[in-house]
Parts: C-alpha cells; sequence; structure tokens
C-alpha cells in the first residue's frame, strides 16, 4: 500500500479499535478490550482489595490480548511482506465473528471478550507505524504524547508547523470510533459487533485485490 493508503487503513483501524473498546467497557463493566493499560491497573487494584474473584476477567483480557499480539505478529512474519495486511485483518475479523457467536450463545462474559480481545491484540501488527506517527494500533497514550512534543517544536519554530496533525488524527480515530461503539452497544447490544467484524474484513478483502494488482506489475519492472 502506499502512503495514502496506510493513513486511511491506519486511522479507520485506530478508530475501529476505539470502538471495540467502549463495546469491551460498557459490557465488562469498567473493563476493555483492547486498553491494556487500564485491566493493567485494575488487576492490581483488585488484587490490593483482596479481591481475586474479580482479578479472573482482567488477567484473562491481559492474556488474550498478548496471545493475540503473539499470532499476529507470528502471522506477519511467516506469510510474505506485502500479505501482512490482508491476512492479518482477516484472521482479526475471523476472531470478531467468533467472539460474537460465543457471546450470543453463552451469557458468560469472558469467552467472548477473550476472542475479541485477541483480535486487538493481533491487530497491533498490522501498521504500526505510518512515517513518523503510529496509526492503526489499539492505544494512543503515545500518540497524545508525541501530539503535545510536535505542537511545543511548532510553537517554538522548532520543527513541521503541521507536524502535530497525524498525531491528532490517530487520537480523533479514536475519540469518535468509542463514540460509536457506545452508540452501536446501546441501540444494538453484542450484535454492535457485527460492523468492526465487516470493516476489518472489508478492508482485508480491499488489500487483498490491490496487492493482486500490484504483483503483475512488479514482475513486470523486474523483467528485463
Amino acid at each position: 500500500m502506499n502512503r495514502s493508503w496506510q493513513l486511511g487503513t491506519g486511522l479507520l483501524l485506530t478508530g475501529l479499535a476505539g470502538y471495540v473498546d467502549a463495546l469491551g467497557f460498557m459490557r465488562l463493566g469498567g473493563l476493555y478490550t483492547s486498553f491494556m493499560s487500564g485491566n493493567t491497573t485494575q488487576l492490581a487494584v483488585f488484587g490490593a482489595e483482596a479481591q481475586p474473584h474479580r482479578m479472573l476477567l482482567p488477567a484473562i483480557l491481559l492474556v488474550a490480548f498478548l496471545t493475540g499480539s503473539i499470532l499476529g505478529s507470528g502471522l506477519a512474519i511467516l506469510v510474505p511482506q506485502r500479505w501482512t495486511t490482508p491476512v492479518v485483518l482477516a484472521y482479526e475479523s475471523l476472531l470478531i465473528l467468533g467472539g460474537l457467536a460465543l457471546g450470543l450463545a453463552s451469557p458468560e462474559l469472558g469467552l467472548a471478550a477473550f476472542f475479541v480481545a485477541v483480535a486487538m491484540g493481533a491487530q497491533n501488527a498490522v501498521l504500526a507505524q505510518v512515517q513518523g506517527f503510529r496509526a492503526g494500533t489499539t492505544f494512543v497514550t503515545g500518540a497524545l504524547f508525541s501530539l503535545g512534543q510536535k505542537i511545543a517544536r511548532a510553537l517554538t519554530r522548532t520543527g513541521d508547523p503541521f507536524g502535530w496533525i497525524g498525531d491528532g488524527l490517530v487520537w480523533l480515530s479514536l475519540l469518535l470510533g468509542a463514540l460509536l461503539g457506545g452508540l452501536a452497544y446501546e441501540a444494538f447490544a453484542l450484535y454492535a459487533l457485527v460492523a468492526p467484524a465487516a470493516v476489518s474484513g472489508v478492508l482485508a478483502l480491499i488489500t487483498a485485490v490491490l496487492v493482486l494488482r500490484a504483483g503483475p506489475r512488479a514482475k513486470k519492472v523486474e523483467s528485463p
């Protein structure tokens, strides 16, 4: 993908992460499916309060996210580089659909949340960097700090006066995605997961078509 596609895909995936995180927060009563700093803090607080039964779900989510990051990164390593994005996105879409199916079939919150958290961990292997700022990941704390840094450089005329826009868009994408996720959960409950599964699936299809279209041209360039 060229830079424009990377940027658009990255921002859309960041919004998707916010959407799914809002669903998780509302369904799980204050826990997250992609924001693992929050889950780690909750795990520690429940431990300090001597509530081991409440430690189980944040621990499950942490293990799920870690598992997803391992599996997503493994796929990115094993498949040809140009196929990384469509393969990981297709994998993510299947995981979200699996979480939806489990959530509808069973009242156990941890089962559906596990699959969704695995999907969010895997997503970070798609686009971790887009020429100078992070996009497509499921966390934006670093982007928010980078935004502040670049605004400071712009104000002091020691950096690009518009260099902060990319990080600002990343943060805004997560915010808007979370807003849409909250509204969708209020309206459709767990069925709101259909949207992120569809988005990641369609992106996987589009990027696969782009890879296939670029393949023959690349071979022609290499021919004598």
